[in-house]
């Protein structure tokens, strides 16, 4: 299989073997191992090493046996929305994990059908380790009216996770106040009102009762980790959540750092702006 991309100018000066890894996330270390001992690397058509420094703009083709999956799982396409699965593991934007993002991904697939192609912005977040769908608008006009649906929760999100316990109730919805640090990018959650804190609102509805539960949660606002501060403030943290969650649990039931939430069901209504998603139900499969 061949793998061919454009350097660009974040990849100036990097070794190639360090800019096959930021462009090609999904290709395997040993796959371009093997690429490099084969002499299967190319760098504007000349075979190279690994030390081999490269600059922007220059043309990198990388040939391999081993075929990967696709690391942009697109869901749902139009001129004015790009509708993918996020994997586990992908920074939406970029941050101090480093690495390729969601958006940088979303763009070159954009740009694959149409060069001059406008940069597709995220219309909204998740976290690195969570998966599931998330939208991109591809106009200015699909970005306003998406970020203002979402916004004004005209949007009805879906997640699906895994948490310690048994749910008790099994169905509730849930209102407390959250605070953020934006230094440390954590929060925390309060009973009552307390100065810097807003007013949060979780539905939860559980699928499957164990020590362990399978739980549907209806995001009624959307704060910056509110399922996962909520849920562990209610008794209840998310497996593999090494943040709010139970580090102990985690790791008896070996899912350190593998947190399992995701972005399962989306439901569209833009009033009639996008008359082509209004009323539609998007899902995907969690992993877990």
């Amino acid at each position: 299989m061949k793998y061919t991309f454009q350097t660009d100018s974040a990849a100036e000066g990097l070794r190639i073997d360090a800019c096959i890894r930021r462009f090609l996330p999904e290709l395997p270390s040993r796959a371009a191992q093997e690429a490099f001992s084969h002499r299967d690397v190319k760098l504007d058509g000349k075979r190279v090493k690994p030390d081999m420094r490269v600059h922007a703009g220059q043309c990198v083709e990388v040939f391999c046996m081993e075929q990967t999956a696709p690391l942009l799982d697109v869901v749902y396409e139009d001129a004015d929305v790009l509708l993918v699965n996020k994997r586990a593991g992908i920074s939406v934007e970029a941050d101090e994990k480093g690495g390729v993002t969601l958006t940088e991904l979303a763009a070159r697939h954009v740009r694959q059908q149409a060069p001059d192609a406008r940069a597709p912005k995220a219309c909204h977040r998740l976290d690195n380790q969570t998966c599931g769908l998330l939208m991109f608008a591809k106009t200015e006009k699909a970005e306003g009216i998406l970020e203002r649906a979402f916004r004004d929760r005209t949007m009805d999100k879906r997640y699906i996770c895994l948490v310690r316990g048994m749910m008790k109730p099994p169905k509730a919805t849930c209102r407390a106040y959250l605070l953020k640090d934006a230094k440390a990018a954590h929060v925390t959650i309060h009973d009552s009102a307390v100065p810097g804190a807003r007013p949060i609102v979780t539905a939860y509805e559980t699928l499957e009762q164990g020590a362990v539960s399978r739980v549907e949660i209806h995001l009624i606002t959307g704060r910056t980790h509110q399922i996962r501060a909520h849920m562990a403030a209610l008794g209840h943290p998310l497996l593999g959540d090494d943040v709010y969650g139970d580090r102990a649990f985690n790791r008896q039931m070996k899912m350190q750092g593998k947190l399992c939430l995701c972005a399962a069901q989306l439901t569209l209504d833009t009033g009639g702006a996008l008359p082509q998603l209004d009323g539609r139900t998007f899902r995907v499969k969690c992993p877990f």
